[in-house]
């Protein structure tokens, strides 16, 4: 009959390595404890109610795969309320009023590709910085401790600001405790 440290040690062997099996999507930081299948109510867009044209003959030739005026446009919507112009979202121009500031923000350069470039980077980090071996057993929430070093601490930016005579607005008072 083995000692009980030694039940122990073996209990804690098997939920190891059960907690290293299954199924790997990469590595995931923020957990939630939810094993639920169902729909992700984020990833349903409604389309916009059909709209009969005024004439038959004015209805664009179909295009394989392409887009259809029924379509959701998140972002040419957003454009349209605020005054801009969304015809120029969906052409993937920048409008002429914009391109000092594009000029201005890509005055040091910019790189293609640069998107899939950090997500790969990213992934990289997240694998290295997964929690320990109890943390991934419990589904414990390792993403702030992974990325805390890379974060800005709000209240001394804007004390740092307003020592540089920046005019801020009140942010919402510091939490107690830290």
């Amino acid at each position: 009959m083995p000692s009980v440290s030694a039940r122990i040690f073996l209990a804690l062997l098997v939920a190891g390595s059960l907690a290293s099996c299954g199924r790997d999507d990469g590595p995931r930081l923020m957990s939630s404890l939810s094993a639920n299948s169902g729909p992700d109510e984020f990833d349903i867009l409604p389309n916009k109610p059909l709209q009969e044209p005024a004439s038959y003959s004015e209805l664009p030739p179909p295009t394989p795969f392409g887009g259809n005026r029924a379509d959701a446009s998140p972002v040419a919507d957003v454009v349209a309320l605020l005054g801009g112009n969304p015809a120029a979202v969906t052409r993937g121009e920048v409008p002429s009023v914009d391109r000092r500031l594009v000029g201005y923000t890509e005055r040091y350069g910019r790189r293609d590709g640069i998107r899939s470039e950090l997500a790969a980077e990213d992934l990289e980090y997240r694998g290295n910085n997964r929690g320990r071996v109890l943390e991934r057993l419990f589904d414990v929430n390792v993403y702030f401790r992974a990325y805390e070093h890379m974060s800005l601490d709000q209240y001394a930016e804007l004390e740092r600001f307003r020592a540089m005579g920046v005019r801020a607005p009140a942010p919402p008072p510091e939490p107690e405790g830290e």
